[in-house]
């Protein structure tokens, strides 16, 4: 504890009610909670009863690591794990009582399009089905189902939305099936709705921390609230200044209510940063400082005054591009010993500015990676794969059996399965429980029949193999001699005209086979690329949670390469250097509809969102620990035209001082190089 400042003390030694830590940026949260979870298990709490709830596996896998370091073996025995992965594992436990069973399968985005596409008919496109689901997504944040939205409803749309989710959730439950949402929504239900399984739930967690606590919904926090109960041993770590995602269903009015619903909570302020200078530090505060303020704190420093923060006024996003890239390459060529490329971030509003300056970089040779791209789990091959993992675990699955059964394809035309998936509605089965029914001969001729028994029969032999494959070397080569067998290499093959995009995507699928295998046991690398070792699961086992993982590995995050990424994903990242991009008005903060830049006569809807676009600038500020530029156009395009651009009034907002904020570009390459020449002993 000898390297916690006094507040970080103070917010791991309360341990016996509810607390709210505010943590703000930069100001070691992570380092208070692992501190808190080794003191609750020195105060005597089993590590078992302790749950740490995250947002995101990474972060999870970061907290994992840093308290296994603190405390060491009994880290693997704390729950430390998403909300989600939280939420399936109780679901998995207790679903039966929402007559769920415990095989049940979690749907991707795209599998909940096709879903929604289906409830209409098949007669609607992908972008309206898409439309559709964030809307039904946002009821579901709400915790509500489509009986209470169609009774809410204010208008002929949202009726009808809500008549797709009730079919919607009708095929949800004969599929087996949940969408994420549900794996809130449903423990929720759960402990409300069934005193017996709250009961156990409460008396199993001891004590639960949840980090990023400002970006919760209405539903997680009515989770919360029932997994902690009357005894309210819980530690909320957030920060209101940093609340970034309510367009997704995030609320303040979690922190406005915490007091309110636990008149005793203790709440503790975190406000020494221990990443950024003082004048980095003083222009966020200064940008954030017109909000209101929920639980008011200022952030300061102890690591100096450091480099003014500067603005640069550039003509059009390629001259801002040139002038990010001449930036890197001048620190670079300055500094003894000179940074790494990681250490370069380029921050923006949305993704699509990022190409000017792929651009640039590319033209300058300098290595670079897009932070938010494709998924691994999002490429095709390995959705194929996924399919059948999920069709093992649950033979209800019909988006599953519908993918696996035709990729690779093996002579079932779309005739075939049309007949049979008529049958199975009339029949109110699933399209794989149909297969063996002794009434579907009568429907489909002999060959199309046999090749479908010939199917079930070999998704109920692989099922059984993957319930007892246990281990690395027994899974691996399990999945190679499967993969083999079906002819999955020669199928990408025959799908692609590029032999060499063919060979990636092969090799893809087998970096996935050996993901795969290590979870089921004996040995999985950690980030840095170290082997530690894990319990033996059955193959099956690591496929029914697939869904839940959204990377294949956290190693190419330490690839030297210079980030480019937008405001919202750079959030708990920190770099040396960073640059934010495209400041302008209308994109930071973005295009508001009845904001004239003047903050007069608003409604309260843009007033929120302008509250929470400043937050986002002030979360893009404190991801620099050393240097800040700033950077707006003067023109930037927009469609076909070229359109004239003012900046941000968020740059006015960090009150800078103008002789040192804005600075000649040509004179500070002399500057560095004279400086690099000094140091080298080069009197020119």
């Amino acid at each position: 504890m000898s390297g916690l400042n006094r507040a970080q003390l103070q917010a791991v030694h309360f341990i016996d009610g509810p607390s709210l830590v505010l943590a703000g940026a930069g100001s070691g949260k992570t380092r208070v909670i692992t501190h808190k979870i080794a003191h609750l298990i020195d105060t005597g709490l089993a590590p078992r009863r302790i749950a740490a709830i995250t947002f995101t596996n990474k972060a999870a896998a970061e907290m994992r690591e840093r308290a296994s370091g603190l405390i060491g073996r009994k880290a693997k025995e704390v729950l430390v794990c998403t909300f989600h992965a939280l939420g399936v594992r109780m679901v998995r436990e207790d679903g039966h009582v929402l007559g769920l069973k415990p095989n049940f399968s979690i749907l991707d985005a795209d599998d909940v399009t096709s879903i929604l596409k289906d409830c209409a008919g098949g007669t609607t496109d992908a972008a309206t089905a898409r439309q559709w689901q964030w809307g039904i997504s946002a009821w579901k944040n709400q915790g509500l189902n489509a009986r209470q939205a169609l009774a809410l409803a204010k208008d002929d749309h949202e009726r009808s939305l809500a008549i797709i989710m009730q079919r919607y959730e009708e095929r949800l439950t004969a599929y087996q099936s949940v969408d994420f949402d549900d794996l809130i929504g449903m423990p929720m239900r759960l402990l409300h709705n069934h005193p017996e399984v709250r009961e156990k739930w409460q008396k199993l967690l001891g004590h639960v921390l949840v980090d990023e606590y400002q970006d919760t919904n209405a539903t997680q926090y009515a989770l919360l609230k029932l997994l902690v109960g009357e005894a309210a041993r819980f530690t909320a770590v957030g920060d209101d200044d940093q609340s970034i995602y309510g367009w997704r269903g995030a609320t303040l009015d979690n922190l406005k209510r915490l007091p309110q619903d636990f008149p005793q909570l203790q709440v503790i302020k975190l406000e020494q940063n221990y990443r950024s200078t003082s004048a980095i530090l003083r222009a966020a505060n200064h940008v954030i400082g017109p909000n209101p303020k929920l639980f008011p704190k200022t952030l300061f420093s102890e690591l100096g005054e450091g480099e003014p923060v500067r603005v640069q006024a550039c003509d059009t996003e390629e001259h801002e591009a040139e002038r990010a890239v001449a930036r890197i390459l001048a620190l670079k060529a300055a500094s003894n010993p000179p940074p790494a490329w990681k250490d370069f971030a380029i921050l923006y509003r949305a993704n699509h500015q990022a190409k000017p300056f792929e651009k640039a970089l590319r033209k300058a040779s300098i290595p670079y990676k897009v932070s938010g791209g494709t998924s691994f789990f999002d490429r095709a091959e390995i959705k194929d794969l996924c399919a059948w993992f999920r069709l093992w675990s649950n033979n209800d699955d019909d988006p599953a059996f519908l993918r696996a059964i035709t990729t690779p394809r093996r002579g079932i035309g779309h005739t075939t399965l049309g007949k049979l998936g008529e049958f199975a509605a009339l029949h109110k089965l699933s399209m794989f429980g149909s297969l063996f029914n002794t009434m579907l001969p009568a429907v489909l001729g002999k060959k199309a029949l046999e090749g479908l028994l010939e199917f079930g029969r070999n998704m109920n032999d692989l099922e059984y193999r993957a319930r007892h494959c246990l281990g690395h070397e027994a899974s691996r080569t399990f999945l190679i001699d499967w993969l083999t067998d079906i002819g999955y290499e020669q199928y990408l093959y025959d799908s692609e005209d590029s032999e060499s995009v063919a060979a990636a995507r092969w090799s893809n699928v087998l970096e996935f086979c050996d993901w795969m295998a290590q979870r089921a046991g004996g040995q999985i690398e950690d980030a840095a690329g170290t082997s530690t070792h894990t319990e033996i699961k059955s193959l099956l086992e690591v496929a029914q949670n697939i869904a839940l993982l959204s990377t294949i590995s956290e190693r190419e995050s330490e690839q030297d390469q210079v980030v480019l990424s937008t405001l919202h994903a750079s959030k708990g990242l920190e770099w040396p250097h960073v640059q934010l991009v495209g400041v302008t008005e209308g994109m930071l903060p973005f295009k508001l509809d009845d904001d004239d830049g003047k903050q007069q006569h608003v409604s309260d809807e843009t007033a929120a969102r302008l509250q929470e676009e400043r937050r986002l600038m002030y979360v893009g500020i404190t991801r620099a620990q050393r240097t800040l530029v700033v950077s707006w156009t003067k023109r930037r395009k927009k469609g076909r035209d070229t359109v004239p651009c003012q900046p941000s009034r968020f740059i006015a907002e960090m009150q800078l001082d103008p002789a040192t904020s804005r600075e000649n570009p040509r004179d500070k390459l002399r500057q560095l190089r004279a400086e690099f020449a000094a140091r080298q002993g080069d009197p020119t």
